[in-house]
């Protein structure tokens, strides 16, 4: 599943009012750290796929999005879940180390079929 661009204008429809969990990804064209942590994101959003919602944030385009996340280096990785940030990571992590540090497991339920 491909991560989607959030914008100010889709924020509420895609991220706050979400049925699943959204992990965003706040970064920039210019930065090298978020150019090496866009293909792990890219794996969450496989890994988790039908469990989250994987959203961009070019924080160039959007600086309201990331005054509102206080994301002041980057990358910056949210997960929001029912409208509420519930965690977050900063800079460029191992697949692993950032499943670990956004608590992936442990706030993504497997849907029950």
């Amino acid at each position: 599943m491909s991560p989607i661009e959030i914008t100010k204008e889709n924020f509420k429809s895609e991220v706050l009012e979400s049925d699943v969990p959204v992990l965003l990804d706040l970064w920039a064209a210019w930065c090298g750290p978020c150019r090496l942590v866009a293909p792990v994101v890219d794996q969450l959003a496989d890994e988790y796929a039908g469990r989250i919602k994987v959203g961009k944030i070019d924080v160039d385009d959007q600086p309201e999005l990331q005054a509102a996340f206080d994301a002041l280096s980057i990358p910056t990785l949210v997960l929001v879940k029912d409208g509420a940030v519930v965690a977050k990571a900063v800079g460029a992590r191992p697949k692993a180390a950032l499943a670990s540090a956004l608590a992936l497991d442990e706030h993504v339920v497997d849907a029950v079929a």
